[in-house]
């Protein structure tokens, strides 16, 4: 087997203090660009790749970034996902990435084991089951700074990066109204997770706003899954007085309603129209397209990790909620 060149070994053939190579590798003004440039050639040369968890251990960093996230599949969470990486590459970060399957024992043990890895920072978007805060508790105990991204945590002092939930529902609903439609029902998320208590009091105050009565028997709450949505469309097909429309807080459980709505003979919008939530790909190519709203998971992903970043190397600075740009996308469903 090939001996692993070290440190010392590059030192000796270049004849040069252990203390400059490692300098070069650094990049510091203290050694010349030419010698720099000698030195990173010779260790290509002969396949020298440097220790960087020793230098880590040193610096007292491990220049990794851990991101908690509900589901890596779905669309909003990867392309968020991408933001955050494409900015930890650019500052030389890399990221751990973990998915709680919106599992609060899971994302428990997730925080351990990213805090025993010690994590320069974390990236999270708690666990819709998630009603205890115990586990975030002990990433402020031990001084980990912490970005909490698209569902607000107030459990401990932390940054926010949001988009403005409420407002977003108050236009999805409005929407529907201002199309005539007065029978309005609501998919919601589980009342504990930030977002779906938004969203729903946009969705109320919309109705208020124009004179609507809200009927608490159009107000549907569960996780939101595929099967979720088809469970609920069953529900919609079994009332006396059908809803005429349907917003729905996120994409999954709207785009499985429309399915088995269709296949039971309503005409979607004509019987029901329909508005989502996240913009989902899948959403355009629906039949009809499904009207949502674009959360802007890129930028969200972008901002997440820049505000990670500033707080890493300003750590006295005051956390504050951050909100992004987002927008309703009107499509055929509406």
């Amino acid at each position: 087997m090939k001996k692993k060149i070290t440190i010392h070994d590059l030192a000796r053939i270049l004849k040069k203090d252990s203390s400059t190579i490692s300098r070069a590798f650094a990049n510091s003004p203290r050694v010349t660009k030419k010698t720099r440039d000698l030195i990173q050639a010779k260790a290509k040369e002969l396949g020298y790749f440097r220790n960087t968890l020793a230098s880590n251990l040193r610096s007292q960093k491990t220049r990794t970034i851990g991101v908690v996230v509900p589901h890596i599949s779905r669309f909003f969470l990867s392309t968020v996902i991408a933001g955050i990486e494409e900015v930890a590459f650019e500052n030389d970060y890399r990221v751990i990435i973990a998915q709680s399957m919106d599992q609060m024992e899971k994302e428990h043990r997730l925080i351990d084991t990213l805090l025993s890895s010690q994590v320069d920072g974390i990236i999270i978007s708690i666990a819709m089951e998630t009603n205890e805060f115990e586990h975030l508790e002990r990433i402020a105990d031990q001084k980990t700074p912490v970005v909490f991204f698209d569902r607000k945590c107030e459990a401990i002092p932390a940054n926010n990066v949001l988009i403005d939930d409420k407002a977003r529902a108050f236009d999805a609903t409005e929407h529907l109204i201002l199309n005539g439609r007065k029978r309005i029902a609501h998919f919601s998320g589980l009342e504990n997770v930030s977002i779906y208590q938004d969203r729903l009091e946009g969705y109320r105050e919309a109705l208020r706003k124009h004179g609507l009565t809200e009927d608490p028997a159009l107000i549907f709450k569960s996780p939101l899954k595929s099967e979720d949505g088809r469970d609920l469309a069953s529900q919609l097909l079994q009332l006396k007085q059908r809803p005429d429309a349907i917003f729905s807080a996120n994409d999954i459980a709207a785009i499985s309603c429309m399915q088995v709505l269709q296949e039971s003979g309503v005409d979607v919008p004509k019987d029901i129209a329909i508005v989502g939530f996240s913009n989902e790909p899948l959403g355009a190519y629906t039949t009809p397209p499904l009207t949502s709203v674009n959360q802007n998971p890129l930028k969200m992903g972008r901002l997440a990790i820049q505000t990670l970043l500033h707080q890493l190397e300003n750590p006295e600075a005051k956390t504050e909620t951050k909100f992004i740009d987002s927008s309703l996308v009107i499509r055929k469903s509406s």
